[in-house]
């Protein structure tokens, strides 16, 4: 399986929906959402949007190191806490159901583990130079 595709697939459709959701949150929520939760989708949307891009250097990072495990290791933390931080706090602002909140610190601490891993990595290289 080539992974750096398929992370560049993810941070495309990351960065595509992010601008969607962007989007729905100022123009479809607007007069939906009380100002506490459109803030809180604005959070989730420039998390998206952030982690979207870092997906991106993780896979041209994979393009010159092909298989490093640090590497795939951190895109799938990325994808994840993406998954978990922004998902559960859009779940929240649409559903208003306060039990997707304590999902979010989950994703921010997957998101914290996916830096981590791109740091460690760097941290390697420098090493080995």
């Amino acid at each position: 399986m080539n992974r750096s595709a398929l992370f560049l697939l993810i941070a495309a459709t990351g960065g595509l929906l992010a601008v969607a959701f962007g989007a729905f949150g100022a123009h479809g929520l607007k007069e939906i959402l009380s100002t506490q939760q459109l803030t809180t989708w604005e959070t989730a949307v420039r998390y998206q949007m952030w982690h979207a891009l870092a997906l991106g250097l993780v896979s041209q990072l994979l393009n010159q190191h092909s298989g490093n495990k640090l590497l795939i290791r951190s895109g799938w933390l990325i994808t994840i806490g993406t998954l978990f931080f922004s998902g559960s706090l859009y779940a929240l602002c649409l559903t208003g159901h306060k039990w997707f909140g304590p999902i979010t610190p989950i994703g921010g601490l997957l998101l914290l583990a996916g830096w981590l891993s791109i740091s460690l990595f760097a941290f390697k290289r420098i090493k080995h130079a």
